[in-house]
């Protein structure tokens, strides 16, 4: 998933520091299903369109997604699960830096909407921007400690904060098409198995789970897609596809 050049320190994105959610709370989160085992996360942003990390594309007739999950190793009876039609990386999307790692997901159908399952809110385009240290929520199956092999079997978030001086913390590898969101000493982030998972701040999806160098670093916060700057691909894609 990372580049091979920093393979032994980027990975893709696992929840560290974090506590189970309320079963069927995050409600707009959604697992990206390969040969029926979970490998990255989606988020919810239209009735019949998952949002997800391009860096976790695979060809569509091999993808399943699942609405309304809570723990993935078990049919639990509320499960909405879904074939994708149609996948659409972002067209400038970079493998090599990670920049524009984001695409969307065709559901074979339209989500059942109830209170369980909702789309996300999407930032307003004139909002204010994310001040920092701004508290925000990341969420997924991933591995809960840094060494770890085994997904979490249940749905998991930790609180972080949104770091608005990213570029100081890496002196690579940053765009303006990323944010960060860590803590200020380490011990919360998301890890392998979260990627393309959502961030929500302040109600709003802000980013999407992307890179990082390890997880749970102090001086290395997890980068995300910034949502903020595809809200008119978004909406061209979900409206026209």
């Amino acid at each position: 998933v990372k580049s091979i050049i920093i393979l032994l320190f980027l990975l893709s994105k696992l929840i560290i520091g974090g506590a189970e959610v309320y079963p069927y709370s995050v409600n707009y989160q959604a697992s990206l299903r390969f040969m029926n085992y979970h490998f990255c996360g989606g988020i919810l942003v239209h009735t019949q369109w998952v949002a997800s990390a391009a860096h976790c594309w695979k060809p569509s007739h091999m993808v399943q997604v699942v609405l309304n999950e809570h723990n993935i190793l078990k049919v639990e009876g509320f499960e909405q699960v879904f074939n994708v039609s149609l996948i659409i990386r972002h067209n400038q999307y970079q493998s090599w830096t990670f920049d524009n790692d984001i695409m969307l997901l065709k559901l074979n159908r339209p989500a059942v909407i109830n209170t369980m399952v909702q789309p996300v809110p999407l930032p307003s385009p004139d909002s204010p921007p994310l001040t920092d240290l701004a508290r925000c929520t990341v969420s997924g199956w991933g591995v809960t400690w840094l060494s770890s092999y085994t997904l979490s079997p249940v749905l998991m978030s930790v609180d972080i904060n949104f770091f608005s001086n990213c570029k100081s913390y890496y002196y690579f590898g940053i765009t303006d098409n990323m944010i960060c969101a860590g803590s200020l000493f380490g011990g919360k982030d998301s890890c392998q198995g979260d990627s393309g998972g959502p961030l929500v701040c302040d109600g709003k999806l802000e980013g999407i789970v992307s890179w990082g160098i390890g997880c749970g670093y102090a001086y290395y916060p997890g980068v995300y897609t910034k949502v903020r700057n595809y809200l008119t691909w978004i909406n061209w894609v979900t409206q026209n596809s």
